[in-house]
């Protein structure tokens, strides 16, 4: 068994105990610590796909997921709509949404592209703070309910946590899929070698172009899950500190790996929800934290745990001898 069948035999291992973690805990708390955190991870792994293997880094990402929440709480509370129903028609918005943004932003490259997202992203909070008589403005919309499902009430935590766990899982896969086909390998291509893809017949703007939609896309099935457990939207979850947040679980988790925003959601969460219960400068903490991956693990939690377990166990051949 080579080290990387290993390592990958580990991770999974550590994600089922991680997931079921909260409902051994069995507290109400802790459980929904748990959907918190499963949130966070799928919207996290949506911005992975432009910053991680796209190359590209966006601080507006928290638009797709506000809008998508906001379209939600408004179908359901001013239009009569389901709340399946609803959803539905905010990812489609969400992706028109994308379709469009990502046309503009990708007028630029580097730091204009950083600076065309920021101003979208920003764009959304204005009109979603301003627009009060539809949007609420900064009261937000509160009181959207929580569905059933199949007959079954997710109000309690572990039902919810249960649904979380299976979206996580859907998202997880489609963005393995994503890496492992054509369109994510040439999204990759693009961000490592962009003149050469170009010069292979790959159609470099294109292939970011979709890579930006499925992002958008998935950062909106992300708002579904955050209005459905939360019943409430706010401004602020479109506003250039949610997209900051989001990007710094990337980092630190390991942009440009599978599970490296889970782990960054993880803690950024975990530092938020729980640790700032019992440490009043929790912010402080959260900065140290991130301080301290940058210099110990530069390449994120994930990639520099990978890195020594590799020096750990060495590759061994079908005898099972260690090979040199």
């Amino acid at each position: 068994m080579t080290s990387n069948t290993r390592i990958t035999l580990i991770s999974v291992t550590l994600l089922v105990l991680a997931l079921a973690a909260p409902l051994v805990a069995g507290q109400p708390f802790y459980i929904n610590i748990g959907s918190q955190v499963l949130i966070a991870a799928i919207f996290a792994m949506s911005l992975n796909i432009l910053v991680g293997y796209g190359g590209m880094t966006s601080i507006g990402h928290a638009a797709y997921l506000g809008t998508s929440a906001y379209v939600v709480a408004l179908l359901t509370l001013q239009h009569g709509f389901g709340f399946y129903a609803a959803s539905a028609v905010a990812l489609g918005v969400v992706v028109v949404m994308a379709a469009i943004f990502g046309a503009i932003a990708l007028r630029g490259t580097g730091i204009t592209f950083l600076m065309i997202t920021l101003a979208l992203g920003q764009t959304m909070w204005g009109v979603a703070f301003r627009w009060s008589d539809v949007t609420g403005g900064d009261n937000g919309l509160p009181d959207i309910k929580r569905p059933d499902l199949f007959g079954l009430n997710l109000v309690e935590p572990g039902l919810f946590y249960a649904v979380m766990i299976a979206l996580f899982v859907i998202a997880l896969v489609g963005m393995w899929i994503f890496t492992q086909s054509g369109l994510g390998l040439s999204l990759q291509g693009t961000r490592d070698q962009p003149r050469r893809m170009g010069m292979l017949g790959h159609h470099v703007w294109l292939v970011r172009w979709i890579a930006f939609i499925i992002a958008g896309f998935w950062a909106g099935v992300a708002g579904i899950a955050f209005i459905g457990y939360h019943g409430y939207i706010h401004p602020l979850s479109l506003g250039l500190a949610n997209s900051a947040e989001v990007l710094l679980m990337v980092i630190a988790g390991g942009a440009g790996t599978l599970l490296g925003p889970v782990v960054g959601a993880a803690i950024v969460v975990v530092l938020k929800m729980v640790v700032s219960a019992y440490v009043s400068r929790w912010v402080l903490l959260l900065g140290c934290t991130f301080v301290a991956i940058v210099i110990l693990l530069p390449e994120g939690v994930v990639p520099g745990l990978e890195r020594l377990l590799k020096t750990l166990l060495p590759e061994t051949r079908n005898d099972g001898e260690a090979s040199s």
